[in-house]
C-alpha cells in the first residue's frame, strides 16, 4: 500500500506553480518566442504581452506601469532598491531592520563596505520593529529606510504605514520587501507612502525566478545591471515574457481569492497552534502577542536537537523550515529569532510552519500527530 504525500507547509518558503499560471506561462516559452525589443511582429507581440503583465501589476497595487520594473525575483529587488538607492546618494546611512530577510541585509552590508554607514532598528520580543528609533536616525538622512512588511520567518506584521509615514515627512525614502505580504494582506502604494516596494512571483502561486521593484515616480536609483535601457533603463537584459506574464496573473489571483484564502487558513492556523501547544510540553510560539500574518506559525522546542530537527520531520513526511528558508538546514540560531532576544537554547531549535491556499484540514491533523511524537524523540536523543 503506498505511503500518504508528504505534509507540505514550506509555502513561505515557495509555492507551487498555479495550473492557470502555468498555461498562461506556455505560449511564452514556446511559439511566442519573441524578443520584445525586436521590432518585427514577434517582436512587437512580445512587447505587447510584457506591456500588459505591467499595467496588470501596477493596477493591482495602486501604481503606474512606469513605475513597475521587472526583476529576476524579490532578493534583485531587494539588492536595486537598496545598493540602488544608496550608490544614488554616496555616503549618505542606510537604515533597516535588525531582522530582515538576508537579500536586504547583505545589501545594506555590502553599502556599508562602500562607505554607508549601516544602522540597525531593534525589534522588540514579540516580532516587530521599534518605530520611535527611528527618529533618532531621520536627522541625518538616511539614503534609504528599509522595513520588510511582513517578516519571513516569524510572520509578524511591522507598522510599515508609520514607519514610512514618518520617512516621508522626513523626506526619506522608504523601501519594503513586500515579498511575504502580498496575496496576503492588502498591499497598496496609493493607500501608503513607500517609495520603493520589492515582490516575488514563487510566493503566490506564480513562477521562480520573476520579481519586480515598485519605484515611486522622482525616487533615484543607479542601476546594478548595465547594458540596454530595459525596465525604464534599471534593469538591462532582455525580459522574461512568459514570467512576467505568469507573475500578473499569479498575483491576481492571490489578491482575487485573498480574503477568503485569509480566513481558511488563520483557522487551520490557530487549530495547529492550539494542538502544539497541547501536545508538546514547554512549546514556545514566537511572535504569539504580534500581529501576525494567517500563514505563519513560529515554535521553538527547547531541548529537541536542533541539527536533528529538519531531517527528522522530513522523515516523517512533515516539510517545514527552520530559519529562513533560504538558509534551511542550518544549525546556527536564526537571526529573526536571536534579534527578537531569544536565546540560543529557543533560538536554534525553532520551526516555521507555512500554510498555502491549497493547505487541508486533514494536513494539519496529520501535522499535529506527526510533529509531537519527532520532538519527544529528539529530546529523549538529546537527554532533555
Amino acid at each position: 500500500m503506498p505511503s500518504e504525500p508528504p505534509v507540505y507547509l514550506d509555502h513561505a518558503a515557495t509555492t507551487p506553480v498555479r495550473t492557470e499560471v502555468r498555461e498562461a506561462m506556455l505560449p511564452w516559452l514556446s511559439e511566442r518566442f519573441g524578443n520584445p525589443s525586436s521590432v518585427h511582429a514577434q517582436g512587437r507581440e512580445a512587447r505587447a504581452a510584457l506591456d500588459d503583465a505591467r499595467a496588470r501589476v501596477a493596477t493591482l497595487l495602486g501604481a503606474t506601469p512606469q513605475e513597475i520594473v521587472f526583476t529576476r525575483g524579490g532578493t534583485e529587488a531587494d539588492n536595486l532598491a537598496v545598493l540602488g538607492r544608496t550608490r544614488a546618494a554616496p555616503g549618505a546611512p542606510v537604515v533597516c531592520s535588525a531582522f530582515e530577510h538576508r537579500a536586504v541585509l547583505a545589501s545594506a552590508q555590502q553599502a556599508q563596505r562602500e562607505g554607508h554607514p549601516l544602522r540597525l532598528l531593534p525589534v522588540d520580543e514579540h516580532g516587530v520593529v521599534a518605530t520611535d528609533a527611528l527618529d533618532d536616525w531621520l536627522a541625518d538622512a538616511p539614503a534609504v529606510v528599509s522595513v520588510m512588511w511582513v517578516n519571513n520567518e516569524a510572520g509578524s506584521i511591522q507598522p510599515v504605514e508609520r514607519l514610512a509615514a514618518r520617512c516621508r515627512a522626513a523626506g526619506v525614502v522608504f523601501h519594503s520587501d513586500g515579498v511575504q505580504a502580498l496575496g496576503k494582506l492588502r498591499v497598496r502604494v496609493d493607500e501608503l507612502p513607500v517609495d520603493l516596494l520589492s515582490l516575488s512571483a514563487h510566493k503566490l502561486g506564480g513562477p521562480k525566478g520573476a520579481g519586480a521593484l515598485f519605484v515611486r515616480r522622482g525616487v533615484e536609483l543607479t542601476p546594478l545591471v548595465h547594458g540596454g535601457a530595459q525596465e525604464h533603463g534599471l534593469r538591462a537584459g532582455t525580459e522574461d515574457v512568459a514570467g512576467a506574464v505568469g507573475f500578473a496573473l499569479a498575483a491576481e489571483l492571490a489578491e482575487r481569492e485573498r480574503e477568503e484564502t485569509m480566513r481558511r487558513l488563520a483557522t487551520l492556523r490557530d487549530r495547529l497552534q492550539q494542538g502544539l501547544r497541547e501536545r508538546v510540553p514547554g512549546l514556545v510560539v514566537n511572535a504569539a502577542a504580534a500581529p501576525r500574518v494567517a500563514t505563519t506559525l513560529n515554535v521553538s522546542v527547547p531541548g529537541a536537537l536542533a541539527e536533528m530537527l529538519l531531517p527528522a520531520l522530513d522523515a516523517a513526511g512533515l516539510a517545514v523550515s527552520s530559519g529562513s528558508a533560504c538558509r534551511s538546514g542550518a544549525v546556527t540560531p536564526s537571526h529573526t529569532l536571536t534579534a527578537m532576544g531569544l536565546p540560543a537554547e529557543l533560538a536554534a531549535p525553532s520551526v516555521r510552519f507555512s500554510l498555502g491556499r491549497d493547505t487541508t484540514a486533514a494536513e494539519i491533523e496529520r501535522a499535529l500527530g506527526v510533529f509531537p511524537e519527532v520532538m519527544e524523540r529528539l529530546r529523549a536523543f538529546a537527554g532533555a
